[in-house]
């Protein structure tokens, strides 16, 4: 398979999270509030993708130059287990290669506010990883954001679709903004050097 990423086509970047008010702050959502955070950097506003199940928003990162890249930052408005649906009908519309998909999504066997980059692998359980995989392969790059494994006895659903707790919410928007970083890294610098900057 083809891994290679097209320099001078867009970049698909998609936060991972579920729709509507009651998800807003859990921990599953921290895919959405990284791309809400790109969004005001891009200086746009999230809007019905046509036909798509998701929101999305077209501009540029990076220096002013040839140096910048073409984005589509996108949410979708399905539920979580079935984001490779939408994602999949942006590819194809926006004519992106899968290599320059960037998925940012919560992780649980990371700790809370690690980052790690990564170009393709499994899906470690996660569902929308798995709807996306499904949907195209899973040879697109990802900015997973620790979010830690849940404490006692407590299910992963449960943990999950829980809100950041309050000391982790003093952190939170710092973290917030260094995957916002991480991601502007990985498509401006490439894979490797975002990688040596930010994971750690």
């Amino acid at each position: 398979m083809d891994v290679t990423t097209d320099a001078n086509g867009p970049w698909l970047i998609v936060g991972l999270g579920n729709p509507g008010p009651e998800y807003a702050s859990n921990r599953h959502n921290v895919g959405f509030m990284v791309a809400d955070l790109l969004a005001e950097r891009v200086g746009g506003r999230f809007k019905r993708a046509g036909k798509a199940q998701a929101q999305v928003i077209e501009g540029r990162i990076g220096p002013p130059g040839p140096g910048n890249r073409r984005v589509v930052l996108a949410k979708p408005m399905s539920f979580m287990n079935l984001s490779g649906g939408p994602v999949n009908a942006l590819k194809d519309f926006y004519k992106v290669p899968v290599a320059n998909i960037v998925a940012i999504h919560d992780e649980l066997d990371i700790d809370y506010g690690t980052l790690r980059l990564k170009l393709g692998g499994g899906d470690n359980g996660h569902n929308g990883l798995k709807s996306m995989t499904k949907a195209f392969g899973a040879e697109y790059h990802r900015v997973r954001f620790g979010i830690g494994r849940p404490p006692g006895r407590m299910q992963v659903a449960d943990f999950v679709l829980k809100d950041f707790s309050s000391s982790e919410r003093k952190e939170l928007d710092y973290f917030v903004d260094r995957a916002a970083d991480a991601v502007e890294a990985l498509v401006i610098e490439g894979l490797e050097r975002a990688q040596s900057t930010y994971n750690s």
